[in-house]
């Protein structure tokens, strides 16, 4: 249970695993953590270069902090990932150093980040356990609240420069009655 914490049901649940785009779950507590939602975020060519899911992003595009944020929970935009870390802490890779640290103190201890977005890559895992530990910890953030749980939001670059359609790809807001979004991952 979310309030509790008490666990329900569970199978495997300890057992290490790929986590793909539910990886972002932690990549958005890190960056409403230590980033400010307002910030202009200008993405660099190595962000707009991430590959797998999109947010179309290019090299000079700028945003603020939380339309990427939208479109990195939302769309699942492997570039938005990126691109907020490097604003956030410098790098991906001193961001991914925040998330690990993250973990550890929500009691995450069998993960193991080594990117912000959940391509698979060697010691990346996570536990079922963990990822409600993660998840549960979210939900403690309204934002983080407030955006797994919408359809849709309209991802908007600064100064009008264009605008996109960001659909939660969780299908389940769609479905089920009551059902509060988090994150998807393939």
């Amino acid at each position: 249970k979310a309030v509790s914490g008490m666990v329900l049901y569970a199978k495997n649940e300890h057992q290490q695993r790929a986590p793909a785009s539910t990886t972002k779950i932690m990549t958005a507590i890190v960056a409403l953590e230590k980033g400010n939602l307002e910030d202009i975020v200008t993405v660099s060519p190595r962000a707009a270069r991430t590959g797998g899911s999109s947010l179309w992003l290019k090299a000079g595009d700028m945003l603020s902090l939380r339309e990427l944020l939208e479109g990195v929970l939302l769309r699942s935009g492997n570039d938005g990932s990126v691109a907020l870390a490097e604003h956030i802490a410098g790098s991906e890779q001193s961001f991914v150093e925040l998330m690990n640290r993250k973990a550890r103190e929500i009691g995450a201890l069998n993960s193991r980040f080594r990117n912000t977005h959940g391509l698979t890559t060697p010691n990346h895992y996570t536990t079922a356990f963990d990822l409600a530990q993660i998840t549960r910890y979210g939900f403690t953030h309204p934002e983080f609240t407030r955006i797994v749980g919408a359809k849709e939001e309209s991802v908007e670059w600064f100064m009008g420069q264009k605008t996109r359609i960001a659909r939660n790809t969780n299908r389940l807001l769609w479905s089920l009655a009551g059902a509060d979004g988090v994150k998807t991952g393939t």
